[in-house]
């Protein structure tokens, strides 16, 4: 089984490397970027092939060698040493075959919302916010911000990669602490909302004009006040749906258009992939859930000092560390454990 795996890999690959270079596709720029992600894909697990694929010529050649020599200690090792690691790379060329999330290499809208909680809840968003924005940046990503008010803020993450680590940041987060508002000393427990949403390029989802209404008005600040003379604050509305997008960050209109359109964009997307697959529908909805505190992906305890990460049963220390965007132990467990699951889902691969 694993070595007809390793056959189509390797002329799998060597397929999209044809096609990588040929005029026709590069000519298309749609095909050329599909060539490019399977490329991407498959690369690791041809390594893992040719790493195979050169063991069990070694292997071949050892077990030749002490038929002739049984007595070759060396040689013996050599064999053992072989066969050990192509049984863990059965494992590895299994595990890198299982198909990605198409949205993974995309940039990421991100949206962190107050939960339950009061003022409490609109001071953990804020953390929340600031975790996911260091993280990124301990990452080499770029963060920038969309919309930021207390309790409320919704900023993108542009870089490679960008959709693969966050995606397991949506959800209802959790925090149990002693407010600095709370004279007593009691420990509250509030919550926060993060929806990660794959940022929808123009070949993923088309926009009519003709279906959106576009108002544009003073921005505001607190309790209403005007906090600028003209008309730059944009509010989109996209008919046909009823989502209404709103900015008034920045100062020109041009820039808050720009930006609003940006997360109509993937929202509209985001409702598309749940139109065309029932369970990303259910998965959109279990990652915001309602906000109430038994809906949590991840508890932060501060008189523990222990985060707990409830998919995967992780918990470590350090919540200071974790706040300050050092997330990578719990991507990894998430990443390992959303691969076996689809490993088991499959049952068996082939190279498509």
């Amino acid at each position: 089984m694993i070595q007809q795996l390793v056959d189509q890999i390797e002329t799998r690959f060597n397929e999209l490397s044809g096609q990588m270079s040929d005029p026709e596709v590069i000519g298309d720029r749609q095909r050329y970027a599909e060539v490019g992600r399977a490329y991407s894909h498959l690369e690791p697990a041809h390594e893992l092939a040719v790493e195979y694929r050169r063991l069990v010529d070694d292997a071949a050649g050892a077990r030749e060698l002490l038929d002739e020599d049984g007595e070759d200690p060396e040689m013996r090792e050599m064999l053992r040493a072989a066969e050990a690691r192509m049984a863990e790379l059965e494992e590895e060329i299994r595990l890198a075959m299982v198909e990605p999330d198409p949205n993974d290499d995309k940039n990421v809208i991100v949206e962190v919302r107050a939960g339950t909680g009061g003022e409490e809840a609109g001071l953990f968003a804020s953390d929340i916010y600031r975790m996911l924005t260091r993280y990124a940046e301990r990452l080499g990503l770029k963060p920038e911000p969309l919309s930021v008010s207390d309790g409320d803020y919704t900023f993108e993450i542009k870089g490679k990669g960008a959709y693969s680590v966050f995606k397991y940041e949506g959800g209802t987060h959790r925090v149990q602490r002693v407010p600095e508002t709370e004279s007593q000393g009691r420990i509250h427990t509030s919550t926060a909302t993060v929806a990660v949403l794959p940022e929808a390029e123009d070949v993923d989802v088309h926009v009519d004009q003709n279906d959106l209404q576009i108002d544009v008005y003073r921005s505001s600040g607190p309790g209403g006040q005007s906090v600028n003379t003209t008309d730059s604050a944009v509010r989109i509305t996209h008919k046909p749906t009823g989502l209404v997008v709103s900015m008034q960050d920045e100062k020109s209109q041009l820039q808050n258009r720009e930006k609003a359109m940006r997360v109509l964009r993937a929202r509209l997307y985001e409702a598309e992939l749940a139109a065309q697959q029932a369970e990303l529908s259910a998965e959109r909805q279990a990652q915001v859930g309602t906000g109430a505190r038994a809906e949590k992906i991840r508890t932060y305890n501060f008189p523990q000092d222990r985060v707990t990460d409830h998919r995967v049963k992780v918990t470590r220390g350090n919540i200071p560390g974790v706040l300050a965007g050092d997330l990578d132990e719990f991507t990894a467990a998430l990443e390992s454990d959303e691969k076996r699951r689809k490993l088991e889902v499959a049952g068996s691969l082939t190279v498509g």
